[in-house]
């Protein structure tokens, strides 16, 4: 009986057995094929440059030159975990003899594979996936080395060589092969400077398969520099493998530098496709770069790159037209939606997001399901993203829920046993939207099923693998047990997120990604100033406090005008609790401060809840001052902006909310009744008072309701008192 195994194995070469199949994912998949030839060359164009792109936010997506995604993290060495020669004999034996049968290569080369895949962090039950992907590789490998020997004599031997050695596991002798076979090369004249260049670009197939994109680049580069004089299209074939090993580099590795010279180099290569002559070619070079410039615009604080990047699809646009090139117009609708949806979060209206809306929507009509499946799971959760940027805006569910909806279209198609980093991407998106849901209910099912989507992302999204995918998901964990801990007595479920943003942290650093570590600095401040409300120190929330100011740094209000409103509300609160405890009033006139500043921005027709929420924690700042003050004013001034945030904050539409708003200001009316000596008044505060209670308690928000049972004895016993007279 075969092994697991060997049975999933066969279930693999089975799909890609079908010629479709293959043809979908030589166009979606991974990594860039080998250049040797003209025909070999188109292939790599066609298959490898035009793949599809998937948002990475809270987004990821996979890393080829045809699409947008990314990582931030500088690898320098290899991540070991045990996967030595005799683990390899023992464990993957049956695994490597299948493979080399049903492939029909020799094991040592595999082995030798399997090895490097080990040394890059590839998890055990991933690796008969990847072992297949790079058996075929090699494939393509041998086959192109047989063209090589079918050359000159004096080139021949070193191919044969090679292949020998390749057979044999021994890459680095199989490397010294065809680097003697370059130094042959360039004592002919010009006609062999074609096999020079096909001995350079298999030299860089073999440090593609060992994951070595940066030197894979230099050999492609050099190999095209031979083009240069020779053919001018195969240089461009040469530059564009050179770009495409750049931007996995950039993209797997996190190596910002990799993507700045892939921006210089698809420049220059547009040159080399003039679109007068080669306008598909051209074309092609606009939308990867575009990739590229989008790839580096989300890692950076400004939205420059990105709006040359919308720029550059809309150049690819006017060739890739629909009618034309149905699917590579789909692909770079796409990838324009992706730029707009990046725009669109760093900015408080609304018109980038139903741009891009509108732009994932219009690939969908060629990226069907059934044409395409991975590409049409990719745009669902690229749409996904933006209906939830643009739900997280308004007042309603709707989109929040269009999301939902699009992320599990995704889940059907991006599996974990097909695509598990896609997978994971999804589940995190999922989570967000989830997320979203979970903070205008009164209940903690969407909370509790956002934290379950976020750790099962977290089963693929690991450190060593995708270290700031990694971190962005612990951060959005975080923000889940956060909001959990928000609504129960105890304070676990802060502690976790408390720790869950120190871990992102370690990845997400102010110098790598200015913009996420400030996002994750806000995080963290909220969630200590939560632990620090119910602590009877001041440390926490002088820590937050920190945070939030750390935060400020890089969200200005210039560049991303609500996340700055927003962290200035979160530093209001925290300056509030701590003016609360002291018995001067200077912070709380910081708190004031800070929450008029983020309703300069935080507008009510822009974003009517989050304006709400400041109007009331406005009021309960103004209250804090009323109570240590001998007049009415601010008092006034509270009940005012309690009145103004109940206008949005409505009981059908957000019931704890309404409920916190609505106790908050019959507190502030038992004050102004008992300084006024006003009975209608006080009984109006009870009333308010006792529905905030009520309606906490039926919302199962413990210290909601503990804080407002706790108010009701003070407003009885001040109506009994002014009944009295």
């Amino acid at each position: 009986m075969a092994s697991p195994g060997a049975l999933m194995l066969h279930r693999l070469w089975k799909f890609v057995g079908n010629s479709t199949n293959r043809a979908i994912l030589s166009w979606l998949g991974g990594g860039a094929v080998v250049v040797v030839a003209g025909a070999w060359t188109l292939f790599i164009y066609f298959h490898e440059d035009n793949k599809p792109a998937a948002s990475t936010t809270t987004i990821i997506a996979p890393a080829a030159p045809g699409i947008t995604s990314g990582h931030d993290t500088i690898v320098t060495a290899p991540v070991t975990i045990g996967l030595d020669e005799e683990r390899v004999t023992e464990k993957f034996k049956e695994l490597l003899a299948q493979t080399a049968h049903d492939k029909g290569v020799e094991v040592a080369p595999l082995r030798g594979i399997l090895v490097k895949l080990g040394e890059a962090g590839v998890r055990d039950e991933e690796i008969p996936k990847r072992l297949d992907e790079k058996a075929d590789e090699l494939v393509k490998l041998r086959a192109e080395i047989v063209k090589l020997r079918q050359g000159p004599a004096e080139l021949a031997a070193y191919a044969q060589q090679a292949q020998a050695l390749i057979d044999k596991g021994d890459f680095d002798g199989a490397r010294a092969a065809l680097a003697s076979g370059q130094a042959a090369a360039r004592n002919m004249r010009e006609q062999s400077s074609r096999y020079e260049a096909q001995f350079l670009a298999q030299d860089a197939g073999i440090d593609h398969l060992q994951l070595a994109y940066r030197s894979a680049a230099k050999k492609y580069a050099d190999a095209a520099r031979l083009m240069e004089t020779v053919d001018q299209r195969q240089q461009w074939a040469f530059v564009s493998a050179q770009v495409s090993e750049l931007y996995d580099q950039g993209n797997e590795f996190g190596d910002n530098p990799a993507l700045v010279e892939a921006i210089t180099v698809y420049r220059s290569a547009l040159s080399l496709a003039p679109r007068s002559q080669r306008s598909l070619d051209w074309a092609a070079t606009q939308n990867n770069l575009g990739n590229a410039l989008e790839a580096l615009g989300d890692r950076e604080s400004g939205t420059a790159r990105l709006e040359e990047a919308v720029a550059a699809y809309r150049d690819a646009l006017q060739e890739r037209t629909r009618e034309r090139v149905p699917l590579d117009w789909a692909m770079t609708q796409n990838n324009l939606g992706n730029a707009f949806e990046r725009l669109g979060e760093r900015e408080s209206g609304a018109a980038h997001l139903e741009a891009a809306v509108a732009a994932f929507r219009d690939a969908l009509q060629e990226w069907t399901r059934e044409r395409v499946p991975l590409a049409w799971a990719t745009t669902q959760n690229n749409l996904g993203n933006a209906l939830e940027a643009l739900g997280e805006r308004e007042s309603d569910t709707a989109h929040l829920e269009e999301a939902v909806a699009a992320f599990r279209d995704a889940l059907q198609e991006w599996t974990r046993e097909r695509a598990p980093l896609d997978w994971a991407a999804a589940q995190n998106n999922l989570g967000n939207a989830l997320l979203r849901l979970g903070e205008r209910e009164s209940g903690t099912a969407s909370l509790q099923a956002a934290a379950a989507a976020y750790r099962d992302a977290l089963r693929e999204r690991t450190r060593e693998r995708v270290p700031l995918d990694w971190a962005t998901t612990e951060t959005n964990l975080g923000v889940a047990l956060e909001t959990l801990g928000e609504r129960e007595s105890g304070t676990a479920h802060l502690e976790e997120a408390v720790a869950a943003y120190r871990d992102a942290l370690t990845e997400r650093t102010r110098e790598r990604v200015p913009l996420d570590w400030a996002a994750t600095q806000d995080s963290l401040g909220s969630a200590l100033w939560r632990l620090g409300q119910r602590e009877s120190g001041t440390a926490r929330l002088e820590a937050a406090v920190a945070a939030y100011r750390d935060a400020l740094k890089e969200l200005i209000r210039e560049r991303v005008p609500l996340q700055w409103a927003a962290t200035q509300n979160n530093l209001g609160a925290a300056l509030l609790t701590l003016g609360e405890r002291e018995s001067g009033t200077a912070h709380l006139e910081e708190a004031v401060a800070a929450y008029r500043d983020a309703l300069t921005e935080r507008t009510r027709e822009r974003v009517p809840l989050d304006w709400a929420l400041t109007q009331n924690n406005l009021g309960a700042a103004l209250h804090a001052l009323g109570e240590r003050e001998s007049g009415t004013a601010s008092l006034e001034a509270a009940v005012a902006a309690y009145r103004d945030a109940l206008t949005e904050r409505t009981r059908q539409r957000v019931p704890l909310e309404w409920a916190k708003t609505t106790g908050n200001q019959g507190a502030t009316l038992r004050l102004l009744a008992e300084r006024r000596a006003d009975p209608a008044m006080a009984e109006l505060a009870l009333s308010q008072i006792t529905e905030a209670f009520q309606a906490c308690s039926e919302g199962h928000d413990a210290p909601c309701a503990t804080h407002y049972e706790a108010e009701l004895p003070a407003a009885r016993a001040l109506v009994e008192r002014l009944r009295k007279g």
